[in-house]
């Protein structure tokens, strides 16, 4: 067991030190897949945060009377109430971005971010810290994404959340799927490349 962290060094674990996008590289499904603009990141950011803090909560106050052999199939069931709570409200009441986002949606149900954080973090600690865990994973997700569709957004289209920065067309490769690898690599190559200057 991970020794216990403070409030504080539990949120921004996950949103500097062990950043599931940028440090640990998970989720990178969502990450390349709905990052062509920073609307569609920061709404996929939100849903992931949504049920990462929601699962985490139901899952340490469940996870005594859970038995081992059926621990992770139980972790899913739970998860998916809330990735199908959140995909109602979506369609409901934004159902443009939910259009955007689409079949990534219910890919949260399976996202290894989520999953990871229910099994390591909130199946062995209790519900208030298991709360601030998911809320530090779930904004570093989120703040990763904006970071990745904010930048592809301005460079492929020159616009940022949907407003127009210029009439010229922008580089076509960052909207395509190549533009979120690029992206990605250059982003974490220059985070890397700070840590060794602090370092």
């Amino acid at each position: 067991m991970e020794k216990t962290l403070t409030t504080r060094e539990n949120l921004l674990k996950g949103i500097f030190r062990e950043n599931p996008t940028l440090v640990l590289l998970l989720g990178c499904c969502p990450t390349l897949g709905v990052t062509s603009s920073a609307s569609n990141a920061i709404g996929m950011g939100l849903a992931t945060l949504f049920v990462l803090v929601m699962s985490n909560l139901a899952i340490s106050l469940v996870k005594n009377v859970i038995p081992d052999k059926v621990r992770i199939p139980s972790f899913i069931v739970i998860i998916a109430a809330f990735v199908t709570v959140v995909q109602l409200l979506m369609e409901a009441y934004t159902p443009a971005l939910f259009a955007q986002l689409g079949l990534f949606i219910p890919l949260i149900v399976v996202n290894c971010i989520v999953l990871g954080r229910a099994e390591a973090f909130a199946s062995r600690y209790s519900a208030g810290a298991s709360v601030i865990d998911g809320l530090g994973m779930g904004l570093g997700f989120t703040l990763a994404l904006l970071l990745l569709g904010s930048v592809r957004e301005v460079l492929g289209s020159l616009s940022w959340f949907g407003m127009k920065l210029s009439d010229s067309d922008g580089m076509l490769v960052f909207v395509l799927a190549p533009g979120a690898f690029i992206t990605l690599g250059f982003i974490i190559a220059i985070m890397n490349g700070l840590k060794k200057q602090k370092s």
